[in-house]
């Protein structure tokens, strides 16, 4: 290959490196994805990230008239670059594929890797596109991937459902213990149903910021989607198969309905936790009775007994619960209080706003003795 040579600012290839480093793959057959793909022009370098199932790249400004492409060791890559001594990075390529990387009065020598051993980026068409406030994806993100099944049993549940018609954006993930769904009034003007891996919009929730001014832009495919965030684009194959109907696994009655502050229940539940553990595990016991909350849990470690207040209308309820999947789904929550609707001490629960509906979790319940 012909040299290249090219120097950047020390916090800009850092702050790339550590972002698009995410979608490199820790351990694989292929050397190349165990690295970083640098491909430089005049004045930009793009650096990519891809495990073959998601992809990260990004561009920074760079001092160069050169042109080409290699592939460094990402981990290598990444310590060099985070150790150098100054603001100011020059690296430095022969045809041999040998780097000289130098800053200040430290310079490193390290082998390089050929671009072309590195696999071809899937292209996603950029015809259709939804554009959606940075804020409002991110909490979509958050309220729901707790709930995306950790088992590769059914990999379609691995990941979380994008349902979007004329009624709005559904965002859903499901597990078979418990549902999350957060709801968004827009129009895209179409309809879409994908399923997009968890993975993906982990790494995209870490890259939205709250307060930006831009829209976060998705383009989808038949197999594919591109998020373009802050100056980075994410790519994903999306996930095949037949999502589950959660529209059908919402409960539509209930005979017992509480309203409770938010942060009292999971304070409540945060000290059961300190007695659960993967040698000691044992449901809470809830019962919802005289205007409150009394949870309960004994495991090999201790016991606690704990009350908080609630309004409650409807029948007492005695009902058990994986302490996780309960404090998860209210940890989730971005409300005050919210209403915990029930049917029975064997029939799912159902947590929602105290006004609508933009959140709903679904969590189903433990057999307790006596």
């Amino acid at each position: 290959m012909s040299p290249i040579k090219f120097s950047c600012r020390k916090d800009d290839i850092c702050s790339a490196i550590s972002n698009v480093s995410k979608a490199v793959s820790q351990k694989s057959t292929i050397a190349a994805l165990e690295g970083i793909r640098l491909k430089l022009s005049v004045d930009t370098l793009e650096l990519t990230g891809y495990d073959l199932e998601i992809g990260i790249t990004t561009e920074i400004e760079t001092e160069s008239t050169d042109a080409g492409e290699i592939v460094l060791n990402s981990r290598l890559f990444s310590e060099i670059t985070r150790r150098m001594p100054g603001d100011f990075i020059t690296y430095e390529t022969d045809e041999n594929l040998n780097m000289k990387i130098s800053c200040g009065s430290t310079e490193y020598h390290i082998s390089a890797i050929s671009a072309e051993e590195y696999p071809v980026l899937p292209e996603v068409d950029r015809n259709k596109c939804i554009s959606l406030n940075q804020e409002t994806l991110k909490s979509m993100i958050n309220q729901t991937n707790y709930a995306v099944s950790l088992n590769d049993a059914k990999p379609i549940l691995t990941g979380e459902l994008f349902d979007i018609d004329e009624n709005g954006f559904n965002m859903v993930a499901i597990d078979g213990y418990r549902l999350a769904i957060r709801h968004e009034n827009m129009d895209c003007g179409e309809k879409y149903h994908f399923v997009v891996p968890s993975k993906a919009l982990s790494e995209a929730s870490r890259l939205l910021k709250e307060e930006a001014e831009e829209d976060c832009k998705i383009y989808v495919s038949d197999r594919h989607i591109m998020f373009e965030i802050n100056g980075y684009t994410i790519f994903t194959r999306l996930l095949e198969g037949e999502f589950h109907n959660y529209r059908s696994s919402v409960p539509t009655e209930y005979k017992t309905e509480i309203t409770v502050n938010t942060m009292d229940i999971v304070h409540s539940l945060e000290r059961c936790a300190l007695l659960i553990n993967e040698k000691n595990k044992a449901p809470i016991r809830c019962r919802f009775e005289d205007s409150a909350i009394k949870i309960s849990c004994r495991t090999g470690i201790g016991s606690i007994e704990d009350s908080i207040k609630c309004e409650i209308s409807g029948e007492n309820v005695i009902i058990g619960f994986n302490n996780k999947y309960l404090l998860d789904s209210l940890r989730s929550a971005d409300t005050d209080k919210v209403k915990i609707q029930m049917t029975g001490s064997n029939r799912a629960v159902k947590i929602v706003p105290p006004q609508g509906e933009h959140f709903t979790a679904i969590v189903m319940p433990i057999q307790i003795k006596g």
